[in-house]
């Protein structure tokens, strides 16, 4: 009966990032107070939701999950049954009767009243409310803008910026919401607006409506005081109207912006003219627009790290203000001249027809360079690629200095034309395609030769942690280094976007207790403010990149709430190619199945010598197929590789597109290695080859050599007494088989001799004269047992000397060879 009469004025959810999640607080008496966490429960928190239009309870969070509140504690152990319409009406120990601290209060994580379904974030796609618990999706007829204006606003997204309908209701939808929204564009959410049933409970469309929210929605071009068709760019961002900074702007962003205005085309982007107030702030928010896109809020956005901008430095445009005017087509034909610096500022007044993206890399900077040509996306030949031809790739695109020239399709193979191959930039000209070059579509290259770039701006998130995947410190490849994230104003939101760019879920903490770090590195960054219409931490705006944003012990250190999705090196550089590939399964260090993994599809002893090498594993030993080492799990990212056998690293060998296989797990490749470093140098598997090879056909000679002159010896000395009384005549077949006799003499030609035999062979021999042992007199001369102990010294002494020349000729050919 009290509370019927004492009525608390308000309810609402604070610190949880947006108008459906965060700690409970009521405003009663003039003060916002809490509820107190004994008790609390689903059924308690139902209430909750149901009575903001929050939809259906997701979570009841306890002590203080969303931080400690102040004020009174108002409620204490609630017994809502689920039902009620307000929270003050469950049962409870009554007003302001508690026995808790603010260490105990309450939250809730509502699914919403409403969501954005799509695939570019939470602020764009189509309409759905959830009054209960399914997601139900809401027709496009009557839908009007300032419907889409409420819905935007509520979910924190910015402004409405079109409205579309025509999506196709899925089959497994079900239903359609069955009533009307009439809001009036004011309403903080759209569980106040009016509705209206439809007609006949059936409401007429054509599709599920579709909403896009942006927080660069509104653009204008300033000159004296005025909106016209040339002036300074100024963007609205959250209600505040602020100059841009001229730093990352180029004639492709100007052109969009004379097209969203009705303004024609740009002419120019000149500097000034400088109508920025000393106290307003510029942004430093960068867009990447490729020319082509309607509007500027349609073009990838880069707000981390923007530099400080000067009040000489805004961007500015000139339009062409007629807004039927088209710009020519360029002709791209034509090279610029070698040692040539056009500007964008004095850019030919013609429109360029092609587009250039960079693809695969894991950014907006780095990965395989691509070209817009005649509708079809092409490549570029690396032959000749080099930094000078990167740097223009980097420039053109805003994305900074070229820190990187990629071959051999390092960011995987492209698909359609090659359109340019041999390029020979200086480095100074304003587009790719005016290098020269051998002509526009002429190659003799195929797509494993792509070229790719890493630029100076490429960006790239991890969490550094021994022994866990989803907590540790923060840490940004920026530059070409990684360095830390410092946490000074970084809140609950900027913790959610960065959880949820590394596929730890979507709700995280920052850790203050854990101890400093050892060792020095950069620290990149400060200041990150991130809104939930940022779809990445590259969107929030930060204060600007410096070597010593903060010091040691600012270091963030973040633990996210959810499990590990999914993880990943950025193909580009900040792994080292020895990151990117691991041994499981196997009985060593460096033995096992591939992970993550190749299919054994053209799988030999030449890819696993690049994985070992790669691996800093030594010598592959095996080739192990049909997952021998068991099968794993995850992706299949590689098919069909042909390696060489030299490569650096496996993702430098020819393959099917990355993540394109037809394999399952039970032809998971792998490899055993002999888990010795490798041999430096020249020392590869071929010379180690050679090397053996020579050196056993060494051995082979010498014992050949040497059982031969012993063979000789005695042989001469025991037909002494026959040879003393028939005639002296020596033939070869006494001695050795003809083979052995014709490889001796091909082998030794210039085996000094005292004494030749000049009588013809036997029939059926070869034409080769006798050559007697060094040192020794003839036959007819020297009966067995007169053979002195030191003509046998010398004789040996001899035969180990041209052992030595034979060994050293070995040697020198096997080098050579």
């Amino acid at each position: 009966q009290m509370f019927s009469v004492i009525f608390p004025v308000c309810l609402r959810l604070v610190d949880g990032g947006g108008p459906c999640a965060g700690r409970v607080e009521i405003l009663d008496q003039g003060s916002w107070g809490t509820i107190c966490d004994n008790g609390w429960d689903l059924d308690d928190a139902r209430v909750v939701c149901r009575q903001l239009g929050c939809g259906d309870a997701l979570n009841a969070t306890g002590s203080a999950h969303f931080g400690s509140g102040s004020g009174p504690i108002w409620l204490d152990t609630l017994d809502c049954r689920g039902k009620e319409s307000h929270v003050w009406k469950c049962p409870s120990r009554g007003w302001g009767v508690h026995n808790c601290s603010h260490d105990n209060d309450a939250g809730v994580i509502c699914s919403g009243f409403v969501r954005l379904v799509g695939d570019n974030g939470p602020c764009s796609g189509r309409v759905e409310v959830r009054p209960a618990e399914d997601w139900t999706p809401v027709s496009d007829g009557n839908f009007t803008l300032r419907t889409a204006q409420v819905i935007c606003a509520e979910l924190g997204c910015g402004k409405a910026v079109s409205v579309l309908g025509h999506e196709l209701f899925r089959e497994s939808d079900g239903r359609v919401w069955a009533e009307e929204f009439r809001c009036e564009g004011e309403e903080r959410k759209l569980w106040w607006c009016p509705r209206v049933p439809c007609p006949g409970g059936t409401c007429h469309h054509s599709g599920a409506a579709q909403v896009i929210c942006s927080v660069y929605s509104e653009v204008r071009l300033m000159t004296n005081g005025s909106s016209q068709c040339e002036g300074q760019v100024e963007i609205n961002i959250s209600g505040r109207w602020r100059a841009l900074c001229a730093s990352h702007w180029s004639l492709a962003n100007a052109n969009v912006v004379c097209r969203q205005l009705g303004c024609g085309v740009a002419i120019s982007t000149p500097r000034g003219p400088h109508l920025v107030e000393r106290g307003d702030q510029i942004s430093t928010v960068r867009f990447h627009c490729s020319g082509a896109e309607s509007f500027l809020w349609r073009c990838p956005v880069t707000a981390l790290g923007g530099p400080d901008c000067s009040h000489d430095n805004t961007a500015s445009v000139i339009c062409s203000g007629n807004q039927t005017q088209v710009l020519p087509q360029c002709n791209d034909s034509v090279s610029e001249p070698a040692g040539s610096a056009a500007s964008e500022e004095s850019a030919p007044y013609c429109l360029d027809s092609r587009q250039l993206r960079l693809v695969d890399g894991g950014g907006l900077c780095a990965g395989r360079v691509e070209i817009l040509d005649q509708g079809s996306w092409g490549t570029i030949c690396d032959d000749s690629w080099d930094l000078e031809d990167a740097h223009v790739v980097c420039r053109q695109l805003g994305c900074g200095q070229a820190l990187n020239a990629t071959r051999s399709a390092h960011f995987g193979a492209g698909s359609g034309p090659i359109w340019l191959d041999d390029l020979n930039c200086t480095g100074n000209e304003s587009h790719v395609w005016r290098c020269p070059s051998w002509g526009w579509g002429r190659h003799d290259c195929r797509h494993k030769e792509d070229a790719g770039v890493i630029c100076s701006e490429f960006l790239a998130l991890r969490m550094v942690s021994e022994d866990q995947e989803c907590a540790g410190w923060l840490e940004v490849f920026y530059n070409g280094t990684w360095g830390s994230v410092c946490s000074s104003s970084m809140d609950d939101v900027t913790v959610s976007i960065i959880c949820s760019q590394l596929g730890c879920g979507d709700r995280g903490s920052l850790n203050t207790s854990v101890g400093l770090r050892e060792g020095s590195r950069p620290h990149w960054v400060d200041g990150i403010q991130c809104q939930r219409t940022d779809l990445s931490l590259w969107q929030c705006p930060s204060d600007p990149w410096n070597y010593n944003s903060c010091s040691p012990k600012e270091e963030a250190y973040i633990s996210c709430a959810g499990d590990l999705l999914h993880k990943s090196c950025p193909t580009a550089a900040p792994c080292t190619d020895r990151e990117k590939l691991r041994l499981r399964g196997g009985d060593s260090e460096c033995s096992g199945g591939s992970w993550g993994t190749v299919c054994d599809d053209s799988w030999s002893l030449a890819e696993a010598e690049v994985v070992c090498q790669q691996l800093g594993c030594g010598q592959a030993l095996e080739a192990v197929r049909s997952a021998a080492f068991g099968p794993g799990n995850g992706s299949i990212w590689l098919d069909d590789v042909r390696c060489g056998g030299r490569e650096s690293s496996l993702w430098d060998c020819a393959a099917k597109p990355w993540g394109q296989s037809d394999c399952k797990h039970e032809e998971d490749a792998g490899v055993r290695c002999s888990a010795l470093n490798p041999l430096p140098g020249i020392f590869s598997l071929p010379w180690v080859l050679c090397l053996i090879l020579g050196a056993l056909l060494f051995l082979v000679l010498i014992i050949l050599v040497t059982q031969l002159l012993r063979w000789r010896a005695e042989r001469r000395g025991g037909l002494q007494g026959e040879l003393g009384t028939r005639e002296g005549v020596w033939r070869p077949e006494m001695v050795f088989p003809r083979r052995t006799h014709l490889l001796w003499f091909h082998l030794t030609p210039a085996l000094p001799s005292e004494h030749q035999r000049t009588d013809a062979p036997g029939e059926g021999y070869d034409d080769a004269e006798e050559v007697p042992v060094p040192g020794a007199p003839p036959a007819s001369q020297v009966r067995e047992e007169e053979v002195p102990p030191e003509k046998e010294d010398g004789m040996r002494s001899q035969t180990g000397e041209w052992g030595q020349l034979l060994s050293c000729n070995l040697q020198s050919l096997s080098w050579k060879w």
